[in-house]
């Protein structure tokens, strides 16, 4: 369908045009069009290019007040507008201007398919949809490592829907048949860091009406929820059981690492794991302490036994390591050489400050400590940390993470995946200093592609991110955006209009680049089919866990 010809008033490139749209047509915001141009030696070169801006005016007007007299039939004038154009592909690649008019059409079915490049992806991985209700896909060898991996998600908080995002694209490389055999094999671990939001993946929303259900069917998709889900949670503060700390599901077990394991898989530097450790030189203690603790021994229970004396609960380790990094006797040892009494108080100020937040996460009190491990049996597994202190909160990730990564190492089998989702990634990998969890995501991000490991990174501010991170993210998503935040480097893969739009996008449409098509896609996502919340779980009939209280709140 022809919507008008390219503009003879302004400047035609190979890169840009303008269209003037016909009377009685119009364009908007990334529509996809196409055109023919034949060169002089008889060969046919089709175009395609994306809408990115729209202009209407007067043609005749000369001062702002004319539009009056226009209106009132005083003065002569017409109507006109303009759209626009970004070249994204040209066949055969002969990079040439498309001539002043030239009928331009809206391309539709394989046409638009060939504008965006969707025709030449082998597996594709449905992302969302159009403003047309037609899919949009991403590459999947963009993100399983073939050709690049990792995803990125830049949004403000409550409004740009990251973690919604982040769990649709799950949904959709689960669902949509892109893994093959390797679907029986491929894992998700996500951290839940607000909230009991993502405790119940597992359930039908009770929110998904019909409309929500037939955009699932437009991308082949269904609308159920997550099959398999195994969910795990710090347990509750000062409960001798271990029960997880939850309050809106029974089914969940609680995870902790047993003293014995604290000390032999040198997991002590987590405990340190702030953005400040470069510039410290307690680091140094606390490696020498590490590799003390290594030749601790064992037992049923998870006690461990330290320079010959057994130790139950974190607070009595943590005042062993202190009595012998102090002492005369062992801070040689213990310590290191050349020591200063400052340094290794520092690193005792901040050991003993760890105790109230870490003491029921390491512990040997409770019976067969192997079934509180976190297990990645599942297809997705959630780990809920959104009720530890920060401290707390950065032991759990880069622990998990650095058991997952060296598990992936030993496979050795890139083909099936493990996604990782981590929110709030400017906090575990801040773009100044280093830590422990942030070298885990640095080598996660430029080695984890050829292990199978897949970064699902989102924060609210990309500019506040390792640089690394971000410039290894093939897929790179942005939802609603501060102004000021949007004005930043990081975010120069979006063109002007596109960052202008990112300030007002609503939430569910999202903004999202991948290598193999030149200009970002404007989507939107549907609904989850999967709760959100327990207020939104469809509960099944069998269920005799305990009510939310908060639910009606």
């Amino acid at each position: 369908m022809t919507v008008g010809r390219v503009l003879g008033t302004r400047d035609a490139t190979p890169l840009e045009f303008w269209v003037g749209v016909a009377e009685g047509e119009y364009l908007q915001l990334d529509d996809v069009v196409a055109l023919e141009r034949v060169l002089p030696t008889g060969e046919l070169v089709r175009m395609y290019g994306t809408v990115g801006q729209i202009v209407a005016r007067h043609e005749g007007a000369r001062f702002d007040s004319d539009v009056f007299l226009i209106e009132d039939g005083i003065l002569p004038a017409e109507v006109t507008e303009a759209a626009q154009v970004t070249a994204t592909r040209f066949e055969p690649e002969v990079f040439v201007p498309p001539r002043p008019g030239q009928e331009v059409r809206v391309a539709e079915g394989e046409e638009r398919d060939r504008a965006l490049f969707f025709d030449r992806m082998e597996r594709k991985v449905p992302v969302g949809l159009a403003r047309n209700g037609e899919p949009l896909w991403v590459n999947f060898e963009f993100i399983n490592g073939d050709r690049g991996a990792h995803v990125n998600i830049s949004g403000i908080s409550g409004v740009a829907t990251k973690t919604s995002y982040a769990t649709f694209l799950l949904h959709s490389l689960f669902t949509s048949g892109v893994l093959g055999k390797a679907a029986t094999n491929t894992k998700a671990l996500i951290f839940n860091v607000k909230g009991e939001d993502l405790l119940h993946l597992d359930r039908v929303n009770a929110r998904l009406d019909d409309e929500q259900r037939s955009k699932y069917s437009d991308m082949r998709l269904p609308s159920t929820p997550f099959e398999s889900v195994g969910l795990f949670a710090p347990p509750r503060l000062d409960d001798p059981k271990g029960t997880a700390d939850v309050a809106s599901r029974s089914d969940v077990t609680s995870f902790f690492w047993s003293l014995h394991e604290f000390c032999v898989d040198d997991l002590l530097p987590f405990l340190f794991a702030d953005a400040e450790d470069d510039r410290a030189q307690y680091t140094t203690v606390v490696y020498n302490v590490m590799a003390q603790l290594r030749h601790a021994t064992g037992s049923d229970t998870g006690a461990a036994v330290v320079d010959g004396v057994k130790v139950r609960t974190f607070r009595e380790l943590a005042d062993l390591i202190t009595e012998r990094v102090q002492s005369d006797d062992h801070r040689h040892t213990w310590a290191g050489p050349a020591i200063g009494t400052g340094t290794i108080n520092a690193f005792v100020r901040r050991l003993q400050a760890s105790v109230r937040h870490l003491g029921r996460l390491i512990r040997a009190d409770v019976a067969d400590p192997q079934r509180h491990r976190i297990s990645l049996e599942d297809q997705v597994t959630v780990v809920d940390i959104h009720n530890l202190n920060d401290r707390a909160k950065r032991f759990v990730v880069g622990v998990t993470l650095k058991r997952a990564f060296e598990d992936k190492e030993r496979a050795g089998q890139s083909e099936e995946l493990l996604m990782v989702v981590l929110d709030e990634l400017n906090k575990y990998a801040p773009r100044e200093g280093s830590s422990p969890i942030k070298e885990i995501l640095l080598d996660i991000a430029e080695r984890g592609r050829s292990l199978g490991v897949v970064l699902v990174g989102a924060q609210q501010t990309a500019s506040e991110v390792e640089r690394r991170i971000i410039a290894n993210s093939s897929i790179r998503v942005v939802g609603r955006l501060d102004s000021a935040e949007a004005a930043r480097e990081e975010y120069g893969f979006l063109p002007g209009p596109h960052r202008q739009r990112a300030t007002i996008v609503k939430p569910g449409t999202m903004i999202l680049s991948q290598p193999e098509l030149p200009v970002p896609i404007v989507l939107e996502f549907p609904f989850p089919a999967w709760a959100t919340r327990a207020s939104e779980a469809v509960v099944p009939v069998d269920y005799d866990g305990p009510a939310d209280p908060f639910e009606e709140l």
